[in-house]
């Protein structure tokens, strides 16, 4: 059976509700990458958020960067999807180059640091680690799926 996504209101729901997040891996040209340690939870992971309904991903990447670290991002290509199962959120992760702006506190991060990608695997939980080892690859973006704590391995 196929299912899709509509906008014409059912009465009964025949669709699962997804959220759909944006995030940017944001690369220095010494290799390093923009995190932030997040205020709700402690936790180190590229900046992002939900995307808005109106918005397009690649503004929606801007937009969840600038708010969380002050910095401009110019977007450059996506780098994976990234499916969390127990929650239903579909993740567009995004590799960037910073354009401006300067390193801020906000009301979302405790922290904000260029971390080294030996520094990202060790302070990032898995499911955050692997978009940032993803996107400095070179090739197609990469499609993954997670519980929300492990990634799902290929059978």
């Amino acid at each position: 059976m196929l299912m899709y996504m509509s906008n014409i209101p059912q009465k009964t729901p025949s669709t699962p509700l997804h959220s759909v997040s944006v995030a940017g891996i944001v690369v220095r040209d010494d290799g390093r990458v923009l995190t932030i340690k997040r205020a709700d939870n402690g936790t180190w992971e590229p900046p992002g958020g939900v995307l808005e309904l109106t918005e397009a991903p690649e503004d929606g990447v801007r937009r969840e960067v600038y708010e969380e670290t002050g910095i401009k991002v110019q977007v450059d290509r996506l780098t994976g999807v990234y499916k969390n199962t127990s929650r239903g959120i579909v993740a567009l992760v995004f590799r960037c180059h910073a354009e401006g702006g300067r390193e801020q506190l906000t009301d979302e991060s405790l922290a904000v640091e260029w971390l080294t990608p030996d520094e990202v695997t060790s302070r990032m939980a898995e499911v955050y680690a692997v978009r940032v080892t993803d996107a400095l690859q070179d090739g197609a973006p990469r499609v993954r799926a997670h519980d929300g704590r492990k990634l799902a391995r290929d059978a």
